[in-house]
């Protein structure tokens, strides 16, 4: 009835399990001659800690040999801006959702339950939203920008550009530079010039130093916009179909909390360009014009107006 298994944790706990429900139980207890209700069942799994559990994703796919040194580099950049009082923004795109009668996750009160496809087959959607996050730790704000193309370098930085022009510069008149906390890789890659190159666009244009720090691999768990804004934008969208851009973009400005979060959603709608590259030469002034951290510069740097 109970089995056990090897813990994934290095010390090798072994898991007690059962795939059997209570009822189920109890009917195999009665054939074996020792009856008991579902209720007794039920109250004994409880005493002995086995309740319903989900899969939990921690254990790491693998390591990187800078770990501890980049986060203790984050945490220091980080109160140099905070008694600076220039603000750090952690940035990432979320995962792409589709609009239409497709089905999602979750649960919600109503009358009647909603109705989706019987499938999910992304040529059945109405179109892809790129939900592009920035928050802000200090302030407790987060911010969506909903892309309707592509998650690309080049919809990374006009939706910082967009955020910093609309809402950051006036929530800091007085900074005089950014620091974003990035992931290692996706759109705004550490090792991606194309994504230097776009930013540097971005520093030009707003006229602001942008400092760059990205999280070691396998630790993008770690950027704080991922325990801190992007799971109450999901529990804010559990169980609604996005049928309409309106729809999705109501459901996420509802993403709050107790303790004072709250959310901001635009649509950017410029269509990107799939596949672009940058030439030797522009690669080159990337190189030129990036001021690399003396503590691990491959992943901390610095780009300055050149305008």
């Amino acid at each position: 009835m109970t089995k056990t298994r090897t813990a994934g944790d290095p010390d090798n706990e072994r898991i007690v399990f059962t795939d059997l429900t209570p009822t189920r139980l109890a009917q195999k207890l009665a054939v074996m001659k020792t009856p008991a209700s579902d209720d007794l069942i039920r109250q004994w799994m409880d005493e002995q800690n086995l309740r319903l559990r989900k899969i939990r994703k921690v254990l790491p796919g693998g390591a990187s040999p800078d770990r501890d040194a980049q986060f203790l580099r984050i945490a220091e950049l980080i109160d140099q801006y905070e008694s600076a009082g220039n603000p750090y923004f952690s940035v990432d795109t979320k995962a792409k959702e589709f609009l239409g009668q497709l089905f999602r996750k979750g649960r919600v009160r109503c009358s009647k339950a909603f109705e989706a496809f019987d499938h999910d087959f992304p040529t059945w959607a109405d179109g892809v939203l790129f939900p592009h996050g920035i928050y802000d730790p200090v302030r407790n704000r987060g911010h969506i920008n909903l892309g309707l193309s592509r998650d690309t370098t080049q919809f990374a930085c006009d939706s910082l550009k967009w955020y910093w022009n609309r809402i950051g510069q006036f929530c800091y008149p007085n900074a005089d530079s950014i620091l974003l906390l990035f992931d290692c890789g996706g759109s705004n890659a550490a090792n991606k010039y194309i994504f230097k190159y776009d930013l540097q666009a971005v520093v030009d244009s707003i006229g602001i130093e942008i400092r760059v720090a990205h999280y070691p691999s396998y630790c993008s768990k770690y950027n704080p916009i991922e325990r801190r804004f992007f799971p109450h934008v999901s529990r804010a969208c559990s169980g609604m179909l996005f049928d309409t851009l309106e729809t999705a973009v109501d459901l996420m400005r509802k993403a709050s909390t107790t303790t004072g979060l709250r959310t901001t959603v635009n649509v950017i709608r410029r269509l990107y360009e799939k596949g672009r590259t940058i030439t030797d030469k522009t690669k080159q002034y990337i190189k030129s014009v990036m001021i690399p951290d003396d503590v691990l510069p491959k992943c901390n740097y610095r780009l300055v107006p050149q305008t």
